[in-house]
């Protein structure tokens, strides 16, 4: 089961987030999520926990804790959903513009 925690502190790194699962069982992976420019914190991250079970016991006893002085959110992640790009591929309607040579 994937997990989104939010409020973190930007102190905060993978191996701490881990730390903080690991009690309630295994962890796949742990990730806090960083801006892409400044490579800090961006304050929220992801778990992925082997067992549902323990991912649904950790969410009920973490959820509303207080983790380095601030009060985390812990909840399921939603579905990842497939993005698709905005423009059409392909043949178009609409002509390509074409250079001309004078």
């Amino acid at each position: 089961m994937n997990i989104y925690i939010s409020n973190l502190r930007s102190a905060i790194d993978n191996d701490e987030l881990r730390q903080l699962f690991s009690p309630f069982g295994e962890v796949r992976s742990a990730e806090i999520v960083n801006d892409v420019f400044t490579r800090q914190s961006r304050g929220f991250g992801y778990v992925e926990m082997e067992d549902d079970e323990a991912a649904k016991k950790a969410i009920e006893i973490l959820n509303k804790t207080e983790v380095q002085e601030l009060i985390i959110t812990v909840e399921e992640a939603p579905a990842k959903k497939e993005q698709k790009g905005s423009y059409k591929v392909g043949n178009s309607s609409v002509p390509g513009y074409r250079f001309r040579k004078n």
